[in-house]
């Protein structure tokens, strides 16, 4: 009798848990945004170049500092920008970078219009390895429209900002110096990101409060793996380099 009531109340949780994640993304999604630039003369006009996240008061646009590291053709009247809604009717708001932390990479942008809704930030020094966690962007972009994907992930290590080598072997001078003084540490996850996934919030699937910034996925041989044949580890940088990052305006 124990062992069934046990498994009525596992097959009672469950859904409750799905639910609640469905809620969260629901409510997160309006405050994901595509990072884009835009030239009328252009064919197309618009390009993707990854995900961003609005925080603050409304205006101010949360994204990796790679996505935005392009020089703009400023001659030719190229506007760096988001892309607001999804779809077909997902609309260019124009934007300035205000502030760039190259060691981190993370960016900070400022956009025209009306104020958007902002996600919370969680305090990233209480995440624990094993804790689950969803991020929210547009993988491949504009190749699949402008439509949000969210994928489950769950903090499999802490670790030094390193790229890991292929085997113990490769390990060299060069690797292991930050192994032994990392500069900072990031969050490694199980979940897949693809390109256009950069700049997506790492968020707690139940509260939906933001502790990082998915970075890079892990590339096994050429980049194009990453499509064909993701490796399935991610990388996030902690959330409290934001808070670093946000008074620089």
């Amino acid at each position: 009798m124990k062992t069934a009531a046990a498994l009525l109340f596992l097959a009672a949780a469950a859904p409750a848990g799905a639910d609640q994640l469905a809620r969260v993304i629901e409510s997160v999604k309006p405050s994901i945004v595509g990072i884009g630039s835009f030239q009328k003369t252009r064919s197309p006009a618009l390009i993707f170049v990854g995900t961003g996240f609005v925080v603050g008061d409304g205006l101010t646009v949360l994204t990796a500092a790679h996505v935005v590291q392009k020089t703009l053709d400023i001659e030719n009247r190229e506007t760096l920008g988001i892309l607001v809604g999804q779809g077909d009717t997902a609309q260019f708001r124009s934007g300035v970078v205000t502030a760039v932390d190259k060691e981190h990479d993370l960016a900070q942008l400022r956009v025209v219009g009306a104020a958007l809704p902002a996600l919370q930030l969680g305090d990233s020094a209480k995440v624990q390895e094993g804790q689950a966690m969803a991020f929210t962007g547009f993988p491949l972009g504009v190749i699949l429209g402008l439509h949000h994907v969210t994928h489950r992930a769950t903090v499999s290590a802490i670790t030094p900002v390193i790229m890991p080598p292929q085997s113990a072997q490769k390990l060299d001078a060069k690797l292991l110096k930050p192994l032994q003084k990392p500069v900072y540490s990031v969050f490694q996850l199980d979940g897949t990101a693809y390109p256009g996934s950069s700049g997506s919030p790492l968020y707690d699937p139940d509260t939906g409060l933001v502790y990082g910034v998915i970075n890079m996925v892990y590339v096994k041989g050429l980049k194009e793996a990453a499509i064909s044949a993701p490796s399935g580890i991610t990388y996030a940088i902690p959330g409290n380099f934001i808070r670093e990052l946000l008074p620089r305006r």
